[in-house]
This record gives structure tokens, sequence and C-alpha cells, in this order.
């Protein structure tokens, strides 16, 4: 899938995506285990959004200084409001997906394993499936990822399905996947099934 002479330097590159809780951190933690590179999309988009960086200063132009927290971005009050308003969510991805990009790009032309994890919710839903060659999902029903979800993060169930019909929908994630492990079982099964997984990407390279 991946596009573009910037990545023609970087190894295999495998995207691991999924809804929320459905455990995409316990996948990764295992490849991660093996020695492979993780570059994860969440913490991309917290490096663009550091105190000094130009994104933060935009973000605080828009929505006042109440959107910071000693000179950091206040990611709840921020999620409140993208939302809570459509329009204003387009804006911040406008900004934000840009500047995750270049820095997944960096971070992945940076990778010294034989190959290399790109984690994301979004990778199906924006350009970023451009950047791997191979798209893994993290499969659960809809119900455990809300009470993951519920348990993990102190949300409500309106918060948390609020989350889930933002992502795009289950069926549809599978259906475009090239691979999909169920992580509804025991962390035993789920290593057997990724240890599959890893032996494939392996001779892949």
């Amino acid at each position: 899938m991946k596009t573009g002479s910037s990545l023609s330097q970087r190894p295999l590159t495998i995207g691991v995506t999924g809804g929320i809780g459905c455990g995409k951190t316990a996948v990764t933690d295992y490849f991660a285990s093996k020695g492979i590179t993780i570059v994860d999309a969440d913490i991309a988009a917290r490096v663009v959004v550091e105190a000094g960086k130009p994104a933060l200063v935009e973000i605080e132009q828009r929505y006042g200084s109440d959107i910071l927290i000693s000179g950091s971005l206040d990611r709840k009050k921020l999620r409140t409001i993208i939302f809570d308003d459509a329009n204003e969510r387009e804006w911040l991805e406008k900004l934000l997906h840009p500047l995750i990009r270049e820095q997944i790009i960096h971070e992945l032309n940076n990778a010294e394993s034989i190959y290399a994890v790109l984690v994301s919710p979004l990778i199906l839903e924006t350009n970023q499936h451009e950047l791997v060659d191979r798209v893994l999902v993290v499969d659960v029903p809809e119900k455990v990822q809300i009470e993951r979800t519920m348990a993990r993060d102190n949300m409500t169930e309106e918060q948390t399905r609020q989350i889930i019909n933002s992502q795009i929908q289950r069926e549809q994630r599978v259906a475009k996947a090239d691979d999909v492990v169920d992580n509804t079982g025991s962390l035993e099964q789920l290593h057997h099934s990724l240890e599959k997984l890893h032996q494939c990407y392996l001779s892949l390279t």
C-alpha cells in the first residue's frame, strides 16, 4: 500500500489498527518483544502538539488559554470540543494529520528492525494506509470494546459508544484487512496467533 519516494528505504511495514478497546497495545507489545520497531501514531500525535510546537500555538489561538494546563494541551477538554462539533473536529484534523504523517514517516525511516509496525486507530480512515505494506486488524465484538474501554479509561458507556461510532465500522475495517487477529480470548491465545503472523511477516522481508 505504501507510496512515495520518501518511504523507499524503510523496512516492510505492518499497519496495526482496530477500534478503541480492541487491544492494539497487547498486539504491539508482543511484536516489540520480538525486537520489532513500533511506531505509534498516538505518540506522534502528542509530539506534534508539545509545548512550543507551532500546532499547539494554533490550537491555543483558536480556543484560548483555557485549552492549556501548565502550558500543555488539555486533551480531555479538546476531545470534548471536537466530539461536540464536527466543524471543529474537521479543523483540528486538517491541522494535525499532515504533521502526524510527517512524524510517522520520520520514525519509520529510522526503523532498524527487519520489519516495522505502525500502530494507529486511523490507518484505514486516513491516508496513513499509504505508509504500510499490510494491514493487521485487531478485532473484538463491540460489547467487548465497550466493557474494556469503560474499565480502562473510566469512561461512561455513552462516551465510549460516541467514540466507536466516530470510527470506521467494524465490518468495513475487517473487510479492508490483509490479516485479522481475534483478541476476545486469553493473552496466551493472542500470542499464539501473533507468533504465526510474526513468522509470516519475517518470510515477506
